[in-house]
């Protein structure tokens, strides 16, 4: 348990004492709010497109998406301090300790989880000052986002101890970042995609994460609570299970 809890702490106070990361993180959710999702509000400020969105403003249905996609990005990033550790020789000290890298591993995704939620919840906070959400959701929305940030820490985290340079990781995470967020439903309702697009979506984490959060905070929704909490709590069991056994079999030339 103590590696476990040194690793969380050291990924968390890593991140704290990033200032230029942390304002540079929360900036773009917020230029999200303000440029894409203020501007498109007013512009489907009509009760056509109202009806689409399941009968509220465009900003309102945005907000969910929004949170979902700053745990998203930032857990996902996570995999870039692992390229680091590499460079420094951080890495090889842990995988020749005399500690479970199983432990290890989970503290670490642990750790940057908790800072993608601590990114979200300020967003959420942020959110509910302009637009009316269901506050009292909270509590699950958290769980939803640490599912979510277990997730794709651990996807990052996999990919990144199959490369050697951040610019191979920040190429593949470029390439899916920007499709897993189109398909996630976080800016427009799956259902308008065509059926060939939408098979990917539904097996993509992100959508049942936006799903949930928005189920929670808005009432609207294409799936129940209880589907987005199970699907999602599946996935994310798979991919922490293939993250861990991809460390534990790794190996620091």
């Amino acid at each position: 348990m103590n590696v476990i809890i040194t690793m969380a702490y050291r990924q968390v106070l890593r991140f704290l004492r990033a200032k230029s990361r942390v304002i540079s993180t929360l900036l773009h959710p917020i230029i999200w709010i303000a440029f894409f999702g203020l501007g498109w509000s007013r512009a489907l400020n009509f009760p056509q497109a109202k009806a689409i969105f399941g009968g509220v403003d465009y900003l309102t249905y945005l907000v969910p998406g929004v949170v979902a996609i700053t745990i998203f990005t930032t857990s996902f990033m996570s995999g870039m301090s692992v390229i680091i550790d590499k460079d420094y020789g951080f890495l090889k000290e842990i995988l020749v300790a005399p500690v479970s890298r199983s432990k290890a591993i989970f503290g670490r995704i642990l750790g940057d989880s908790i800072t993608s939620l601590l990114r979200g919840l300020i967003i959420l906070i942020i959110c509910m000052l302009i637009t009316p959400i269901n506050v009292s959701a909270i509590i699950p929305v958290l769980i939803l986002g640490i599912l979510l940030a277990w997730t794709f820490s651990s996807i990052g985290i996999t990919f990144a101890l199959r490369m050697s340079s951040l610019e191979g990781f920040g190429l593949v995470m470029n390439m899916l970042t920007l499709p897993l967020m189109f398909l996630s439903g976080a800016f427009y309702p799956i259902d308008v995609l065509p059926l060939w697009i939408r098979v990917f979506a539904y097996i993509n984490p992100l959508t049942y994460a936006v799903d949930g959060m928005r189920h929670l905070l808005t009432g609207v929704s294409k799936f129940s609570i209880i589907t987005d909490f199970v699907i999602l709590g599946i996935l994310c069991a798979i991919f922490l299970l293939i993250g861990m056994y991809s460390f534990e079999k790794s190996t620091i030339e």
